[in-house]
């Protein structure tokens, strides 16, 4: 199902996650070569990708939002 990112968030490990308008989360790491999302490294980046629809795999599978939804 398609969401829109709302925000972005620090994991435990310090990668940045995506916060969807569903309340789920999804991981955005820049972890060349395997994934490219050097935009996900400043603010202005990732200010620019709010707004940005995504897939969310979560909200296919039914699973529980994991933040509040507004």
């Amino acid at each position: 199902m398609k969401q829109a990112i709302v925000d972005f968030e620090r994991d435990e490990e310090g990668h940045w996650v995506a916060r969807l308008a569903c309340g789920h989360g999804q991981h955005m790491r820049h972890d060349p070569p395997w994934q490219q999302r050097p935009w996900t490294e400043t603010e202005a980046g990732r200010a620019s990708k709010i707004g940005v629809v995504v897939e969310c795999l979560k909200c296919d599978r039914g699973e529980v939002p994991t933040f509040p939804v507004e």
